[in-house]
């Protein structure tokens, strides 16, 4: 009896092994795995295949979007060429990056103080301050539009890239509640014995909060790039001559003609245009996991 036990454990025993992989996963976890490895790369693969368009317009010389083949039938820099000698694109970088570095620090610092003040100090409205920040920003930008073109063409202030970068800086709602979620996690005793200690409250916010919140501080000012990067509406509302173009706006331009379609021009300056921002998430890519994991901890 002993022995038919152990024969029918044995099998039992053998019925589950065949189950599992060679890798000792349960077969339902592997073709759960497999599934999951076959929907991801369709998703990257309609992801880059318009990236793919993209790259094959730039070098293709009859500055059309699609061709017939995957391949140009014969490739050529003249899109590239075209776009530094017959237009202002060196221009538009120039006018993009003063723009997105001057508003990406600007929109830290503002928001690294706000949240500061919203998370550590006590003031008047600061209950609901942020709650009515926040509620004002669930609305489209461009419903303001008018009314900071009327303000601006009132103060004559329109066609000025200062103007234009000093509203960009305004500081995101969301963004000041996300830091100060952040500040609110981090040990008040720090500040206590700080106080002890005599600091100050700038030195407070300076020498000990802030240090800690770098890596949220860097997402934020990588999220901002971006956003100054690809902003058309605004820029296309103030700024009014070539020499204040940014990329979006010049970029525009490109293909705005009502007789052609300069795609070829277009991808050739969209490719151009992704190397800062690509240059720039590169070198600041360490501290993106630690600074979004950070702001979802607090």
């Amino acid at each position: 009896m002993s022995q038919h036990v152990v024969g029918v454990e044995a099998q039992r025993a053998a019925s589950r092994a065949r189950v599992r992989t060679r890798r000792g996963i349960p077969r339902h976890e592997a073709v759960t795995l497999w599934i999951s490895r076959v929907v991801i790369w369709v998703v990257i693969v309609l992801t880059l295949a318009p990236m793919w368009f993209v790259v094959e317009a730039a070098f293709n010389p009859t500055n059309a979007y699609f061709s017939l083949g995957l391949f140009p039938s014969h490739p050529s820099f003249g899109n590239f060429a075209y776009l530094f000698h017959q237009t202002n694109f060196l221009i538009w970088v120039k006018n993009s990056a003063l723009v997105g570095f001057t508003v990406s620090l600007g929109q830290v610092l503002v928001t690294a103080l706000a949240a500061f003040a919203f998370s550590r100090l006590r003031f008047w409205g600061r209950k609901y301050g942020l709650m009515v920040l926040i509620i004002l920003q669930m609305f489209p930008n461009f419903l303001a539009l008018a009314a900071i073109y009327t303000a601006l063409a009132e103060l004559n202030l329109l066609n000025e890239l200062w103007v234009y970068m000093l509203i960009l800086m305004g500081g995101s709602a969301f963004n000041i509640w996300l830091l100060k979620r952040f500040f609110d996690s981090v040990p008040k005793e720090l500040d206590d014995a700080a106080f002890v200690d005599g600091a100050t409250v700038w030195q407070r916010f300076s020498r000990i909060i802030l240090p800690l919140a770098r890596p949220m501080l860097i997402v934020i000012f990588i999220f901002t790039l971006m956003g100054s990067f690809s902003e058309y509406i605004l820029a296309g509302t103030i700024l009014e001559t070539p020499n204040n173009y940014t990329l979006g706006l010049g970029m525009y331009g490109l293909i705005s003609n009502q007789f052609a379609k300069n795609w070829g021009y277009f991808a050739a300056a969209a490719l151009l245009s992704a190397v800062p921002l690509a240059v720039t998430f590169g070198l600041l890519q360490k501290y993106i996991a630690s600074g979004l994991m950070g702001g979802v901890k607090g």
